[in-house]
């Protein structure tokens, strides 16, 4: 792992910042979570020793979507995952910035397509803002893992939407694999503009671990992102009986019958 940047905080690569992140998340993250929620892991023995850097990419349906995969993953990998986050939102004040970077060591991307100075629109939610002075790029070459929702945002409707490219193309340029995760019953739990707890009763919620891929010879970024996306799709549906007691649909998304 090379040395930190200038510009890059010390919070991404430093082991005393990575311990405390450690008891947040194992102290505090986790059992919030599996407190609220009833919690499935499926597939972390196909994480075997894989080593940073490394990039997971999900499907994004929830605001509980981030804390599930760092509490689900191996503590090895959650403490020094660096998630994207919108900098709208989790950056725009103090306390919600400094939670943010604590459990999540997140790094701020932009979602607003207005704006000049954003990456391209297939990468705009695996960048982070430029005026922090360092990229997704600069993370992954310091032996940094990241944490992508290639979709640009949480989905509406349930349904598993089309991927941006960036993290494939990252994937590509710079040779790390990709960890595809599937998250399944986080929308149901809690869905887009309701509180930020999720619903009572401990609802069902799981991620599905994929085995780690990689780029091949003939893949660019568009069939490599492809790939990726049709992975998750089929981890969800086959993820889903185990973790919600019902089948979804071609896309991921749940009946609304059981």
């Amino acid at each position: 792992m090379s040395q930190p940047e200038a510009g890059v905080p010390a919070r991404f690569t430093a082991k005393s910042h990575a311990a405390v992140r450690y008891v947040a998340q194992r102290g505090l993250l986790k059992p919030a979570v599996w407190t609220f929620t009833k919690v499935t892991v499926l597939g972390r023995h196909r994480l075997g020793e894989l080593n940073a850097p490394f990039i997971v990419v999900a499907n994004h349906l929830s605001h509980l979507d981030a804390p599930l995969i760092m509490s689900a993953l191996p503590a090895r990998m959650a403490r020094r995952l660096a998630a994207a986050a919108a900098s709208d939102y989790f950056f725009d004040v103090p306390w919600r910035r400094g939670l943010t970077s604590l459990f999540f060591n997140a790094f701020p991307v932009r979602r607003d397509s207005s704006d000049p100075r954003r990456a391209e629109p297939e990468e705009r939610e695996q960048r982070p803002e430029r005026d922090a002075g360092y990229s997704a790029r600069t993370l992954l070459e310091m032996g940094v893992p990241i944490l992508v929702f290639p979709e640009g945002g949480r989905q509406k409707t349930g349904r598993t939407g089309q991927f941006k490219t960036g993290a494939a193309r990252l994937a590509l340029e710079l040779g790390v694999p990709c960890v595809p995760a599937a998250i399944v019953g986080t929308y149901d739990a809690q869905p887009p503009g309701t509180s930020w707890w999720p619903k009572v009763g401990r609802p069902p919620i799981g991620v599905s671990f994929g085995a780690p891929l990689r780029p091949t010879a003939d893949d660019n970024a568009e069939t490599f992102s492809e790939r990726l996306r049709a992975e998750i799709v089929e981890l969800m549906n086959t993820s889903t009986p185990a973790i919600m007691g019902r089948r979804a649909d071609a896309d991921g998304r749940l009946p609304l019958e059981p």
